[in-house]
């Protein structure tokens, strides 16, 4: 240890918060003293019987509380025992002035934390460190048990709602397209025409409601770009005066030198918006909200007490708020779907739990601070990539336009196959409908050049659309397709086809959305497929079952 130099100033004293169960005043002193000698600023408040045992861990909290083990009329374990009444993890140690092994073991297993005897004194500060040392690593662990049984939960639940969605956005993609085809035909002002505008209304409610379960699910489609979160920001902050009222005022402080991501930014845009609503909701009498954008670098220490979190350069979004806040049992609660403390009828408990997918699929993670009265903190990280930002915008919708090209259709939920069918059927094309992706590639095989196009759904039985698409580009490089899907699927070949830009369309899709996407897929065409004879073909049992 290298020794002090002379004339240093003497090092910092550690402040204590000490509960005394003590009856004689010189042991009081006597306790202090040795306290004091031993690095610690110690704040006692010293009891004496029961009832002020009980008053004083109502009125105050302490970092340790220690005992005489003979009292007056009761004991030192008295005193334990109501400590354990109270629920409270304090570290509590005896003072004895004699303690045999027997008892001393007793001790110990009804949850004493040390014991010192009184002819050794000198060694109650460092039984006080250790203590408070084994405390805190209760806690931490508490902490990280807690943060592993929240992020099961949220796993499970998403889990579940990826299944349901996937059923869902089917059911829903078919309703969507048989309520815009009865749109089209019957006259604009009959009733007809009203319920079937109704019934598309509701199914576009409902298909909004599967996106932002999805979203909690982390199985959305992304569009990922390089982005700098100050064009979020600045899109935001235009329509924010209209969207959270003039009570609330709305103030950004926004790094200079910010780093870039990698997001989707109307995905981004969905967490801001999300959570500006919740602090407006927060703020029924109006306050302040605060969005600020800096980059941070998360270091190994911080990963250990965050397992969720990865070293690594970040850009952090914070949104702050000067609401009602939250109380520790509704923090636990707010990123689970559908759980909300608004009245019936005010919001669908998806919103914050909508930002904490999107969040957790863009590789990211977020903490929130909360005290009721004294507002909330949201604290969200994303990866920092070395690119520029990318260009941002939003295409025009172009007309609905038809054609004559034959497509091969490849869907196994029936409703949507045939609503997919009639749809393309009745702008011009012709149309061959399978319904899994094995039955998609033995007819690709039998008619490789009379094929324009293959609208492929990503998950099917047999053969799902990327292993069919794969095949059928053996056959027929640069085959133009369209991939449909209702969530993202984890395969290499679909994040593949991500990557080289081929089409995807998110379902449900309106009739509008598929016929302009098969429409751009169709000219974007750059020249047409090569003849080639049946013979160069593989043979057609190659495709797995």
């Amino acid at each position: 240890m290298t020794p002090t130099p002379p004339n240093s100033p003497p090092a910092p004293s550690q402040p204590l918060r000490v509960l005394l169960v003590e009856h004689d005043q010189r042991d009081v002193d006597l306790c202090l003293e040795t306290l004091r000698r031993g690095g610690f600023d110690p704040v006692v408040r010293v009891v004496a019987s029961k009832e002020e045992l009980l008053q004083a861990l109502r009125d105050t909290e302490f970092d340790v509380v220690i005992s005489d083990f003979r009292l007056p009329e009761w004991t030192g374990m008295e005193a334990l025992d109501l400590l354990h009444k109270q629920s409270r993890d304090i570290p509590f140690l005896l003072v004895t002035g004699t303690l045999g092994d027997e008892s001393a073991v007793e001790c110990i297993k009804r949850g004493v934390t040390d014991y010192v005897l009184k002819d050794r004194l000198a060694r109650l500060p460092e039984a006080v460190r250790r203590a408070l040392q084994e405390k805190a690593l209760r806690e931490e662990r508490r902490v990280l048990e807690q943060q592993l049984r929240q992020a099961q939960k949220y796993e499970a639940i998403g889990q579940l709602v990826g299944g349901i969605a996937h059923d869902f956005n089917n059911v829903i993609g078919a309703i969507l397209g048989w309520a815009e085809m009865g749109m089209d035909e019957v006259p604009p002002d009959s009733r007809a025409h009203s319920y079937f505008k109704k019934t598309r209304a509701q199914a576009d409610r409902a298909a909004a409601l599967i996106r932002q379960l999805l979203a909690f699910a982390r199985r959305q489609i992304l569009e990922p770009r390089n982005l700098s979160l100050h064009q979020s920001v600045a899109d935001l902050t235009s329509m924010l005066e209209s969207l959270l009222g003039k009570n609330i005022e709305v103030k950004t402080v926004l790094a200079p030198d910010l780093a870039i991501v990698r997001a989707d930014p109307t995905q981004i845009e969905q967490v801001l918006l999300n959570l500006c609503i919740n602090a407006r909701d927060a703020m029924p009498g109006g306050g302040r909200l605060v969005i600020e954008t800096e980059n941070v670098d998360i270091d190994d220490e911080y990963c250990r007490l965050h397992p969720y979190s990865r070293p690594g350069p970040y850009v952090r979004l914070t949104v702050s708020d000067t609401g009602t806040g939250m109380d520790a049992a509704t923090l636990e609660h707010i990123f689970e779907p559908f759980f909300t403390t608004k009245e019936a009828g005010r919001g669908t408990g998806l919103g914050l739990a909508t930002a904490f997918g999107i969040v957790k699929q863009h590789g990211g993670f977020l903490h929130v601070y909360s005290e009721v009265g004294h507002g909330s903190v949201f604290r969200i990280y994303f990866p920092a990539v070395e690119a520029k930002p990318g260009l941002v915008s939003k295409p025009e919708e172009e007309a609905v336009r038809g054609g004559s090209e034959t497509i091969l259709l490849a869907e196994d939920h029936e409703g949507l196959r045939e609503t997919a069918r009639s749809t393309l059927e009745h702008l011009g094309y012709r149309v061959l409908p399978v319904p899994d992706g094995a039955a998609a590639v033995d007819l690709f095989r039998r008619k490789p050049d009379t094929i324009d196009l293959a609208i492929l759904d990503v998950v099917m039985p047999h053969l799902n659309g990327p292993e069919a698409y794969a095949l059928m580009e053996v056959l027929r490089p640069g085959l133009p397709v369209v991939f449909t899907s209702g969530y993202t699927a984890e395969t290499p070949v679909f994040t593949e086809a991500q990557k080289r830009g081929l089409p995807i369309l998110p379902k449900p899709y309106s009739s509008s959305q598929l016929a302009r996407k098969v429409r751009d897929a169709l000219d974007r065409r750059l020249a047409p497929a090569p003849s080639r004879s049946h013979s160069s073909l593989p043979p057609s049992s190659s495709p797995r079952r």
